[in-house]
């Protein structure tokens, strides 16, 4: 019977030291090859089989040190024993206080911000004598904008933070060096017009805030605890700006990947069978008055009447958000390396391009051109509240122009991703209400989950943000908006494709002496 053990024999001295780095041997030959391994690795000085010592005892060593990794990632038999620690109970106050301290500062950031807005977009066109804000002002502060953030970009550490091209990204601490500039790009992005949201800042300047805090008050902690405050620090942070901390820690949970891919790969199925599931119960229901077999509190009113054309409508809505999500964020990723390679002047370019767009739409239409400008997240509301004056022409342009402007802001501003894709969503929803078949609270709903999973590509957080955002309707809408989440999600997935494989450095030709060869 052939072994692994054989197996790695064979392997071992067909290709001999390949790949190994040059480090005194173990046996006392001058230069011989082992394995360039981390330090704690239990294999010890051992030589990679080749030209001398034992290939069968060095490859039982690897065997041994393979199975000793493995051995060393197995839960502990009593994983919360850590809860019950003095040092724990110490962590969950300072996370406390810290959560306390980072809310009030990200409040009134985010006051300042739409301060900002309002000043620069109400109150400052009149103070200089107009009437109100004339069709041409968006120039000015996108072209502002712009020349900032290109030169945050250029010039200050950590470049304003992540391009938000890139998509939603929560992993790694801000270092106190570069909070100024992340505070800095995110102000002039969110206050001057860039159509990005404010969530990443956020959970940037929390997290950054929180550690700078904690090491300027004690410098030994370790690097773990230092990991578990900036968390704290990013939860408080993004819950303070969706008014929600289910949706914040949600949101964060999802997109850390905590449970690795594997944990959305396998929740994914499960997600849109509890949504078909829940489609099949309400029509069952509908036909033989039985009842759900739910633990809902009886005698509430009923919700409204799901049926196989909306059930259609998902389908169709999750497959247009994927195909719309991917145009954006494939023209912000074609745009952003030409942006960089001029910040200085085609950062304030790309500022008068979103300005122009918004200047159209609001010619075009007579609709004001902050629907195109800003992340949209305050204007959410007013266009469901107001989505009968809208025409489907108007919809549809605006759709075109923020889309536009979007792409134009991932590449060449900072900010999160988040809520221009949520507004973009509801706008096409509410567009395709005018056909038959869609209720338009349905369409919103559908739309914003949708794009929200195409843009993010966080599933379980797409369908959380819609259903606490429309309140009682979400939960009504919910089965729909699963199944409009889950084709969104596959097909982004598969737009996407694999993603690129990391670059391994060829080994260096290493020199031995002429006395071992």
């Amino acid at each position: 019977m052939v072994t692994a053990l054989d197996h790695l024999t064979k392997w071992s001295a067909k290709f001999g030291t390949a790949g190994a780095a040059v480090l005194p041997c173990c046996c006392g030959c001058p230069a011989r090859r082992r394995p360039a391994r981390p330090e704690s690795s239990p294999l010890g000085d051992a030589c990679l089989p080749g030209r001398c010592g034992n290939v069968k005892e060095a490859a039982r060593a690897w065997l041994a040190a393979a199975d000793g990794e493995a051995m060393s990632v197995t839960t502990p038999k009593d994983p919360f024993a850590v809860l019950r620690t003095k040092k724990y109970l110490a962590l969950l106050i300072l996370a406390a206080v810290l959560g306390i301290v980072i809310s009030f500062l990200i409040y009134w950031l985010l006051k300042l911000i739409a301060d900002i807005q309002t000043w620069v977009f109400t109150d400052l066109p009149k103070d200089l004598g107009f009437h109100g804000e004339p069709p041409w002002w968006p120039l000015l502060p996108l072209a502002v904008a712009g020349a900032i953030v290109g030169a945050v970009i250029r010039y200050l550490p950590g470049r304003g933070g992540h391009s938000p091209a890139d998509g939603f990204k929560a992993g790694g601490v801000a270092l106190p060096a570069e909070l100024p500039g992340i505070l800095v790009a995110a102000v002039a992005s969110l206050g001057l017009g860039a159509v990005v949201g404010p969530e990443a800042p956020a959970i940037a300047l929390g997290g950054g805030l929180a550690v700078l805090v904690v090491k300027l008050a004690r410098r030994d902690m370790p690097a773990s605890t230092y990991a578990v405050i900036a968390a704290a620090g990013s939860f408080a942070g993004i819950s303070t700006l969706l008014g929600n901390p289910l949706a914040g820690a949600f949101l964060l949970l999802e997109a850390s990947g905590l449970g690795g891919p594997m944990a959305t790969i396998v929740l994914i199925p499960g997600l849109l069978g509890a949504g078909l599931g829940t489609l099949i119960f309400l029509g069952l229901n509908a036909w033989t008055g039985y009842g759900t077999f739910s633990l809902t509190v009886p005698n509430l009113p009923p919700a409204a009447h799901l049926d196989l054309a909306q059930f259609g409508w998902a389908l169709a809505i999750g497959l247009a958000a994927a195909v719309v999500s991917f145009g954006i964020k494939w023209l912000a990723l074609f745009l952003r390396p030409h942006v960089e390679r001029r910040l200085l002047l085609l950062t304030p370019l790309a500022g008068l391009a979103i300005a122009g767009l918004a200047i159209a739409f609001g010619e075009a239409t007579g609709k004001p051109s902050s629907d195109v400008l800003f992340s949209g997240q305050t204007a959410l509301t007013p266009l469901l509240e107001h989505a009968a004056s809208y025409t489907a022409g108007a919809l549809v342009l605006l759709i075109v122009c923020k889309g536009l402007a979007y792409s134009i802001s991932l590449s060449s501003f900072r900010g999160g991703p988040t809520f221009p894709g949520m507004f973009i969503g509801a706008a096409g929803g509410i567009a395709l209400s005018h056909l038959p078949g869609l209720p338009m609270i349905a369409g919103a709903a559908i739309g914003i989950g949708a794009m929200t999973a195409g843009m993010l590509l966080l599933p379980m957080t797409a369908v959380l943000l819609t259903t606490l955002f429309l309140g009682t309707d979400g939960i009504k809408t919910m089965p729909l908006v699963i199944v409009a989440v889950v084709v969104s999600f596959v097909l982004s997935k598969w737009l996407a494709g694999p993603p690129p494989e990391p670059k391994v450095p060829e080994p260096e030709e290493a020199t031995v002496p002429p006395q071992v060869r």
